[in-house]
């Protein structure tokens, strides 16, 4: 059983909007860094956006900057990607993961993986991911 449940994909026209969930098992992701990556087929798993575990740091790739919007919701205990203007090139399947942040490392796992110092492998909690496909 996976740690991590995503939710929201779906089927929608170009220019749609579609809002990805990200839910734990059975844990809290308060003390966890959360990045989205996507993998489209015959494309290596590239990362999305990531947001650290106070919130207060969030990163994105270029390819979806302006565009994409990652949130967390202690609360909810859920971390959330606000997909808008979505192009069939944002077609993929989308997952959610998490790693642990240290104090002393808050907002720097996401900042590491936009600059490419962590990558997947850095993230050890996954979900079984959730289908976007953006039609033209």
């Amino acid at each position: 059983q996976l740690p991590l449940v995503e939710s929201g994909g779906g089927l929608v026209q170009s220019g749609g909007s579609l809002r990805l969930s990200c839910a734990a098992s059975g844990f809290r992701l308060d003390d966890l860094a959360i990045a989205w990556f996507r993998q489209a087929p015959g494309k290596e798993r590239e990362d999305v956006s990531c947001v650290s575990s106070t919130g207060r740091t969030t990163t994105y790739a270029d390819s979806v900057k302006g565009r994409f919007t990652i949130s967390r919701d202690s609360a909810e205990n859920m971390v959330y990607l606000q997909m808008n203007r979505l192009k069939p090139e944002d077609t993929a399947v989308y997952y959610c993961a998490a790693t642990s942040e240290s104090t002393w490392a808050t907002g720097r796992t996401c900042a590491w993986l936009s600059q490419g110092i962590f990558n997947a492998t850095n993230f050890g909690s996954w979900g079984q991911g959730t289908q976007v496909t953006v039609s033209s």
